[in-house]
């Protein structure tokens, strides 16, 4: 008895503190500066522990790590311009060295595949001991390592999967109330409410620390809400500081639950398997949401594939076809404190899970940018790099123009074909593209 007697105190005193402090206020939106007191003592620590790294490693070696990634220079010129020191007129066997070279640059540096893996970091964050760079410095470092174990096992992260079941659990029976009540303005008012505190719960739940700026562009009803893509926690950070349909796919099991209780409460759009593969009805679906002004701004990510943090890569074009007013958002995670982007390819949704709630926590920054529409006789495609180009310029991050895609496909025949009729084109004409 005196052991279940403990075990109570224990429990009951853990859901003082976890409702007391970290649930009520963040259901309100008040923050008592834990999280921020938290980040403050952690950024001292780990800028300590660089320290002594770089004080208790060779400087050879710092020298070495601290290298650019960029280690080929490469030649830009155009295939016609490259061919013309190595070829007279019509077809040379030299030709194949020029088609050997830009080959092998693209297996040593492919800056595709790069984009799909974590983030290179400056200095040890303390997260892991398999990072390749490190090795033993001192005994004090060693120590706030196993201290930082300790930690982020044993507080944060039932600390955290208390809070996020508790988060996704007053979601579902929260927004399945909702559904019930007749369609009407206080409806709409207590749902956004409802998605607003769940999703505040769930980003604490983390240790999360975002920075919005620019908010007076927030997406307003009725408009689209593009954003770059690094993790499925993209959708919490946002819908933390404001409500959106969502898009996305039907899916089965626990996501199943909550997304047939979310569309309950407000008009999220879901697709089965076989329709999202319909673009007419896709389109016709978000046209008719768009078209009603008192709806919630569309949340969409273009890329249809989270990138790791470091670049933007090609939009798809189906988003910037429907029409309407389009609301850019640059988000930016801070990789000091956890690596949040998710490859889907490595680690399923669990192990993901798990690598970001025994991380330090969340830092990111978010940039609204103005509104931005088609203009007259821009199709969507230029549209849509014009949205990606603002996107990358205030996000701070590498522009690309290759399809997310080839994270799970091989380069499209189309691709190969042209630089095939390129170059038949140059033999046909004795080296001349025109």
């Amino acid at each position: 008895m005196e052991g279940a007697d403990l075990a109570g105190k224990i429990l009951s005193t853990w859901l003082t503190v976890v409702i007391g402090l970290i649930l009520l206020p963040s259901a309100f939106g008040v923050s008592l500066g834990i999280s921020e007191l938290y980040m403050k003592i952690l950024v001292k620590t780990l800028e300590w522990a660089a320290l002594r790294i770089e004080k208790g490693v060779p400087k050879e070696s710092v020298l070495k790590n601290s290298a650019p990634v960029g280690i080929i220079q490469r030649d830009e010129s155009p295939m016609e311009k490259g061919l013309s020191g190595l070829r007279g007129s019509g077809f040379e066997l030299s030709d194949v060295f020029y088609f050997s070279k830009k080959g092998l640059e693209a297996i040593v540096e492919d800056e595709v595949t790069q984009r799909f893996s974590s983030e290179e970091l400056v200095s040890w964050n303390l997260l892991t001991r398999t990072n390749v760079n490190f090795q033993y410095i001192s005994l004090r470092l060693t120590m706030v390592w196993v201290l930082g174990v300790i930690v982020r096992y044993c507080v944060l992260l039932p600390l955290r999967v208390t809070l996020a079941f508790i988060g996704v659990s007053f979601l579902v029976i929260g927004t399945t109330l909702v559904g019930q009540l007749p369609d009407s303005s206080f409806k709409n008012w207590l749902s956004e409410l409802v998605h607003l505190t769940c999703c505040r719960i769930c980003v604490r739940a983390l240790s999360g620390v975002i920075r919005y700026h620019k908010r007076q562009y927030r997406p307003q009803k009725g408009g689209i809400c593009v954003a770059n893509h690094t993790s499925p926690l993209d959708v919490f950070i946002l819908a933390t500081d404001g409500c959106y349909t969502m898009v996305g796919q039907a899916n089965g099991g626990l996501m199943g639950i909550i997304q047939r209780a979310m569309v309950k409460a407000c008009p999220h759009i879901w697709f089965e398997r076989s329709e999202i593969k319909d673009r007419h009805l896709v389109t016709k679906r978000l046209r008719e949401h768009i078209a009603d002004k008192k709806k919630l701004p569309i949340l969409i990510f273009p890329e249809g594939t989270c990138i790791n943090n470091t670049s933007v890569m090609m939009f798809k074009k189906g988003s910037f076809e429907i029409g309407g007013t389009i609301h850019p958002v640059a988000i930016k995670y801070n990789p000091q404190f956890g690596d949040v982007f998710w490859n889907s390819g490595k680690y399923s949704m669990v192990n993901y899970l798990l690598r970001i709630m025994t991380s330090w926590g969340i830092v990111c920054d978010v940039w609204y940018l103005p509104p931005m529409t088609r203009q007259e006789g821009e199709d969507a495609v230029r549209f849509a790099n014009r949205v990606k180009s603002a996107i990358a310029v205030q996000g701070g991050l590498t522009e690309l123009s290759w399809d997310g895609d080839l994270k799970r496909a091989k380069v499209k025949d189309i691709f190969k074909e042209e630089q095939q009729k390129n170059y038949s084109k140059m033999i046909a004409g004795n080296g001349s593209l025109n």
